[in-house]
């Protein structure tokens, strides 16, 4: 589709929630009578605890760093709430975004999360409370009131990085409420979990909070285990009747087998495509005994908010985290020509990473004549540390690879590891100086304006610690340190026009910047450390419709584009130097469905249309036209969750995605599925319910994801959850 045609299709765009409301909901009329009674349609009104008895949330505080209805928000923005996460007995980030449109899953090498959104891999745009949190590991979701999905650039709200956009989870903290909440589930390949949230007030001006999470679980993949725990307890304080204080601490661990999955089959090129190579769903390739990875996390929180007034506050918030990441694999790569015997390699790696990071945020609303303004004010320092480690694997004779049968791939080999020129011994410091403001303008009560920019004074430092040999490359010796500074300028603006108060059509533009270090902050290098970092714009209009206070339908037209991309000078010549003249661009469509039609029947949709390519030969290999990988062309996902009695529910989730490439050079392609999921609920009694969840409940061969086209992972069989809850 050309990017002409994209645009002729903002009409339909615009027109879409219709579309979507007539296949979701017969009668709209009848559906309002069943959920609203005498609450009229217009009411956009929420309680603070929507998020727990709705798949809809209305409202976000991290958007804007305002308290903004999302319909006010001129950018594409899903949110999964707790209601969700629990009915589909959701327990990673990976499992909760498979209903959002325009995210997808990377294998990440089978040790982090690893997003692709709006065609762009991410490793580090992960935030908590606004705060960042970008340490390569795996999340859990037993601490979280509701995950939130900002597409396209976001630095203005979240400073460099957010690429494609970012994920934010924001935690549960004591909050004068009872909470008395406890889950234990069991499943398929000894699924064993447990978790709680106890919350109580303890008087008028203090309550506290725990929450708290046990796993322990195997895999359908062979000598694989997951096995994770952490607590949360927070307390929240209000001195006077304007100020409050929250505090909060987390210890999480995670450990498991790092699994690269299987291999594609032999005789790849871009003039012969070809599939994973096919085997048991459960065949594990390399070797599970040397293939641990773990993180260990303690973060620290501390929130104060002051009230000037009803119209003027100040907030400010700290972060002190401490992560200690270890990753280790003997992973497959190329199958021979034969298909009868697969390539062995290892490496391992560590990471010491400690972030500080404190945000104040100032906000205002006041009015010029009759156009009122929500101004926000802000400044924001960090400061990360990192020291990384990585060594490569050496087997028998020093081989840094070794040949086993296929029907053999799950080995136990002697390894040994040690240091090369390309192995990583480095310490790195991430520091920034940031400053931004942010304006709401409501012209009238059909327009608004929302324009904004931020200065981020950015400075990476690198201590390359290798010994000199190391550094040294023919004539050409690397420096031991690096010191880059980028002065990042990055707007956002939107214009949203309201025919109705519960509908909005916007148009909206933003930037952000990727320096050199990357998003792990470790990429400086000899030959990227003085070019200019990448640079990412995003053109998109959309919109947004409450068709009832429970459900929203909403649609987003886009194009990112991708600039400054690290290209061989001659893509013919691998040892041309890199130069910053690749581009990239990403073009789609985004609608997504959210809430609850009548009392009795609730769901979540999304469709994607994603079109990314690179526009400029990158090497030899990647060529202009090439598609981006791990996102297909076609994606769509429906749940819904129908209660024909107060005590009985049932859910019927369906998952499409066409086909995706492995890879930048298009060489190897995961075919497209249709994987069908379902629930089933019942309550016991008033405190205490019972849920089990069948996950491809056809039993579906599929591939999941793939981090290159000689790791990809083979989808789950048919699996089955039993959850208990008690609330009281």
């Amino acid at each position: 589709m050309q990017y002409s045609a994209i645009f002729r299709s903002a009409l339909l765009a615009s027109t879409a929630p219709g579309i979507l409301l007539s296949l979701v909901s017969p009668s709209l009329a009848i559906a309002q009578e069943q959920v609203l009674g005498s609450v009229t349609v217009t009411d956009t009104a929420i309680d603070d605890r929507e998020a727990e008895s709705s798949y809809k949330v209305s409202r976000s505080i991290s958007a804007t760093r305002t308290d903004t209805p999302l319909i006010d928000v001129p950018q594409s923005v899903n949110v999964v709430s707790v209601k969700q996460i629990e009915d589909q007995a959701a327990n990673s980030i990976g499992d909760a975004i498979r209903y959002v449109p325009g995210v997808f899953s990377a294998q990440g090498e089978g040790n982090r999360e690893t997003l692709v959104i709006r065609g762009n891999s991410t490793t580090g745009d992960f935030f908590v409370d606004g705060m960042r949190d970008d340490i390569q590991t795996y999340r859990d979701l037993y601490n979280i009131e509701k995950l939130e999905i900002f597409k396209g650039p976001n630095a203005m709200i979240f400073g460099r990085g957010g690429v494609g956009g970012v994920v934010n989870r924001v935690t549960k903290v004591a909050d004068w409420n009872l909470h008395r909440a406890f889950r234990l589930e069991g499943g398929s390949f000894e699924h064993k979990r447990a978790q709680f949230d106890l919350g109580t007030p303890i008087s008028d001006f203090a309550a506290v909070r725990l929450t708290g999470v046990y796993q322990d679980s195997d895999s359908y993949r062979d000598g694989v285990n997951y096995n994770r725990w952490g607590f949360n307890p927070t307390g929240s304080f209000k001195i006077g009747p304007d100020t409050t204080i929250s505090l909060g601490y987390e210890h999480f661990e995670d450990e498991r087998v790092a699994d690269r999955g299987v291999p594609a089959r032999f005789g790849a090129s871009a003039t012969n495509i070809v599939g994973p190579l096919r085997t048991p769903r459960g065949q594990f390739f390399g070797d599970p005994t040397q293939s641990p990875t773990g993180t260990n996390t303690d973060a620290g929180s501390l929130f104060i908010e002051h009230k000037f007034s009803d119209t003027v506050s100040i907030r400010n918030r700290t972060r002190y985290a401490d992560y200690d990441k270890y990753y280790s694999n003997v992973f497959p790569g190329a199958v021979n020509a034969a298909e009868t015997s697969v390539s062995i390699s290892a490496y391992r790696a560590t990471t010491q990473r400690k972030n500080f990071i404190n945000q104040t945020d100032f906000n205002a609303i006041f009015n010029t004549g009759s156009i009122e303004h929500t101004l926000l004010v802000g400044a924001e320092y960090g400061h990360q540390k990192s020291d990384n480690i990585r060594e490569e694997g050496r087997f028998a004779g020093n081989a840094s690879s070794v040949t086993v049968p296929i029907s053999a791939s799950n080995v136990r080999l002697p390894t040994s590891w040690t240091m090369i020129s390309s192995s990583t011994n480095s310490n790195g410091v991430a520091e920034v100086a940031a400053g931004y403001v942010q304006d709401q303008i409501a012209i009238s009560p059909m327009f608004d304006i929302v324009v904004g920019v931020r200065y981020e004074h950015f400075k990476t430092t690198l201590h390359d610690r290798r010994s000199l040999a190391f550094r040294t490359s023919g004539s050409t010796i690397s420096p031991e340190y690096y010191d880059v500074t980028d002065n990042l300028w990055s707007p956002r603006a939107g214009l949203i026009f309201k025919p109705a108060e519960n509908a909005s059509i916007y148009a909206s533009y933003s930037r952000t910047y990727q320096p050199r270090g990357g998003d792990q902050l470790t990429g400086l290098s000899l030959s990227n450390a003085s070019l200019a970092p990448e640079k990412f714009q995003n053109y998109e209009i959309g919109a947004k419709w409450d068709i009832l206070p429970t459900f929203n339908l909403a649609a987003a037209i886009y194009q990112l584009d991708r600039d400054n991309v690290l290209a061989l000078s001659d893509p013919n010549n691998a040892a041309s130097p890199t130069v910053p003249i690749g581009r990239q661009r990403t073009k789609g469509i985004e609608l997504s469905a959210a809430g609850s039609i009548t009392k009795q029947l609730s769901m979540v949709g999304a469709y994607t249309y994603s079109d990314g390519t690179f526009l400029d030969n990158v090497s030899g290999t990647v060529q202009a036209g090439n598609i981006l990988p791990n996102m297909p062309k076609h994606s769509a996902s429906l749940w819904t969750r129908f209660d024909p009695i107060e005590q009985l529910g049932a859910a019927l989730g369906v998952i499409y995605q066409g086909k995706r490439y492995a890879s930048t050079d298009n060489c190897v392609a995961m075919p497209g599925y249709t994987r069908l999921d379902g629930a089933v609920y019942f309550d016991i009694a008033p405190e205490l319910s019972l849920q089990v969840n069948v996950e491809n409940i056809l039993g579906k061969r599929y591939y999941l994801y793939a981090h290159s086209n000689n790791n990809i992972t083979p989808g789950s069989p048919t699996a089955v959850k039993v959850g208990l809850s008690a609330k009281f």
